[in-house]
């Protein structure tokens, strides 16, 4: 029976009456995440959990972290992708105010070339959309250097963003392991009322669940309201199941997806894909669509959701349409004809960011940009520019209203920014009256937006095709000054001290640990360098005071929970790891975050009673004993606080494979020692 089929038959053993074995069949119907799930297994089972590994079918990789990747893969001595497809984007670092983003961008082009990737150009687009468009497979598997490639769950893929070591993993034909996760079945019923939109969906699993809701989790969609959202509505709620801290939103595959594959003249890529009839889900939810209404999460927190009927007539002053978690042709254009012919608020920055060189094409032959330029807004280039902090950042003290996916404090570039999010109806709306305004009492009709076709030809050449292995494996790599490799990071010991260098509260974002940004992301590649930026939204005098750690024994931080929450970037592991950061101690941890901990040496570990992080302050020193022993042979161990006479119970959840990698100071020196020792 084929893979696709209503079910699978697995066989099971079970004792009659008398005590005698008998052989039978079970028939086991499975929601789509599962089938995705069965289908890519190499090692594991598929028990919640319990740690899996899953072949990858498809990479991306954002510049922000692709560089890394890129120096990953040669470190490794990797010859060429060993996936159907990977590609590396230009997305984030657009800015070239000096040499550091144009090598940059040289340097992953030679890479795609040396590797067997493609390339996407500068100004191409985000990578999510572009994915989307161009490469994205129904019933494939797809990892990537950056968290919001769950968006591409919206075309029945199984699509999870990872750490950028992770990824480099997959690119060099290695599984991708995960703790197999709940399948948490959303059904979908009615349709969207006029001025609401797929934003408010995603804002409504928000406002119920929040950021922690879908830790691991995979958020299954499915039921007759499915077939009122487009594969971009559903692109818009898959991107943002990484706030609520999902480890991947899926779609079905269904007519939809096929209608929208047949726009990018792939429709031979299609294949129908849904659950079967009666498949069951480990959690429940369902959303009504038409009694939804439009929504708006407060600062700085995407969970922080309330009606935006309440905030209305508070004044802002910037409205921002665009990035990857509102990317979609009607995004634009629905804001364009609410603001054609009218002008924007005085005072008022209203912040165009295109999310692809085909989305901003149409909009240019439909006459939309023309109408938002009239209106007075601002038009950007294709890429994620504002949403990770790299330009149009707001005033100091004033409201920024955007559709990106994330409001953490400071990643807007703006340190005590005042970011709210919400859908393009309620953006364009308030652009119009200077404050924060329901668009259900704008005095029009709501628009009717109809997608055009795609003219390829304008697009032609910005994403470079792999180049074949014989000459890819020739090619060399364009260095700029601005890329050192990564230094040699040491196993941890087996008895250490380390103070506690900060304490922290809850839903600590990696754009806390690690601010993206124009000042920062540019030196990506440079670890010394970016180091210097660690934890500077916390506490500005954390980098200098680690460096006088460092060669003392290293140090400790603290935390609540969700701690690493938000963006993939592992540099947000490897900075403090290469500023002495040993142990990290929380309540409990965002996945992506906590992977790239272990990928990086770092130990994480979480309390067994977490009223014990009352217990803990800035400057205490935590006596660590017999460590390389005790992580082996127990989940749990006692920790001591020095001079305090008193110790706390910790634990980890770390697998054998993860002791492996911790014991062995990271994946890199991990992955040498298998190399040198032939396995």
């Amino acid at each position: 029976m084929g893979f696709w089929g209503s079910f699978y038959i697995e066989t099971f053993l079970n004792v009659d009456m008398y005590g005698n074995f008998r052989k039978g069949f079970l028939l086991v119907k499975l929601n789509l995440a599962q089938k995705l799930i069965k289908e890519h297994l190499v090692s594991g089972e598929m028990d919640p959990g319990t740690e899996i590994g899953l072949k990858i079918d498809q990479t991306l990789c954002q510049d922000a972290t692709g560089t890394m990747v890129m120096l990953e893969l040669e470190a490794m001595g990797v010859d060429q992708a060993k996936t159907e497809a990977s590609a590396q984007y230009v997305d984030h670092n657009l800015i070239q105010d000096d040499h550091r983003n144009p090598d940059d961008h040289l340097f992953l082009r030679s890479a795609a070339k040396r590797f067997g990737l493609y390339f996407s150009r500068p100004g191409n687009g985000v990578s999510h959309p572009v994915q989307m468009q161009k490469l994205a497979k129904p019933g494939k598997t797809l990892l990537g250097s950056d968290s919001h490639t769950c968006a591409n769950g919206c075309m029945g893929m199984l699509a999870m963003g990872a750490g950028g070591i992770d990824v480099a993993m997959a690119i060099a034909g290695e599984p991708f392991y995960v703790k197999m996760p709940q399948i948490w079945g959303v059904k979908v019923t009615g349709e969207l009322p006029d001025w609401v939109s797929a934003k408010d969906v995603i804002l409504e699993m928000l406002r119920r669940h929040d950021v922690k809701g879908g830790v691991g989790k995979i958020l299954e969609f499915y039921g007759p309201g499915l077939k009122n959202l487009t594969a971009m509505d559903r692109h818009v709620i898959a991107n943002m199941g990484a706030e609520l801290g999902a480890t991947a939103t899926v779609f079905p595959s269904d007519n939809e997806i096929k209608r929208f594959l047949k726009t990018q003249d792939r429709e031979e890529d299609w294949v129908e894909l849904t659950a079967d009839n009666g498949a069951e889900y480990d959690l429940h939810d369902e959303i009504d669509l038409s009694s939804l209404e439009p929504l708006i999460a407060k600062p700085s927190s995407p969970g922080n959701v309330v009606p935006v009927s309440e905030l209305a007539g508070e004044s802002i002053y910037q409205s921002y349409i665009g990035s990857s978690a509102n990317p979609g042709y009607r995004d634009f254009a629905i804001a364009a004809e609410i603001v054609k012919g009218k002008s924007i608020a005085q005072g008022l920055s209203f912040d165009i960011n295109p999310s692809s060189r085909q989305i901003l094409t149409q909009l240019v032959d439909n006459g939309h940009i023309a109408s938002l330029l009239s209106s007075g807004a601002r038009l950007h280039q294709a890429g994620c520019n504002g949403c990770i902090g790299m330009g149009q950042a707001p005033a100091s003290g004033r409201n920024s209203l955007r559709t990106t996916p994330r409001n953490f404090p400071g990643r807007s570039g703006t340190k005590e920014d005042s970011v709210f999010l919400c859908s393009p109806e309620t953006a364009a709306a308030s652009a119009l009256t200077g404050v924060i305004t329901d668009p259900r009492t704008l005095e029009m009709d709501y628009p009717d937006i109809k997608e055009p076709k795609v003219d390829f030809e304008k697009e032609e050449g910005m994403l470079e095709e792999p180049i074949p292995e014989s000459e890819g494996i020739n090619a060399e790599l364009d260095k700029g000054p601005n890329i050192k490799s990564i230094p040699k990071l040491a196993p941890i010991e087996n008895n250490f001290e380390v103070p506690i260098l900060l304490k922290m509260g809850d839903n600590i974002s990696t754009d806390e640990i690690l601010a993206g940004g124009s000042r920062v992301l540019p030196y990506r590649s440079n670890l010394q360098r970016i180091s210097t930026f660690t934890f500077e939204i916390v506490d500005d005098t954390y980098y200098e005071r680690a460096m006088k750690q460092k060669d003392d024994g290293g140090h400790a931080v603290v935390a609540g929970f969700n701690y690493g929450q938000g963006s993939s970037r592992e540099h947000a592991a490897l900075a403090p790891r290469h500023l002495g950061l040993k142990v990290v101690l929380v309540k409990d941890f965002a996945r992506i975050h906590l992977q790239n901990l272990i990928n990086f040496g770092v130990l994480p570990l979480t309390f067994v009673n977490e009223d014990d992080l009352d217990k803990l302050e800035s400057g205490d020193i935590l006596q660590f004993e017999n460590v390389r022993d005790n992580l082996p042979n127990s989940n749990e161990f006692e920790v001591g606080i020095k001079d305090k006479d008193e110790k706390i119970k910790v634990k980890h959840s770390l697998t054998d494979r993860h002791l492996d990698i911790i014991l062995a100071g990271g994946i890199i020196n991990w992955i040498k020692n298998k190399q040198e020792s032939g396995v």
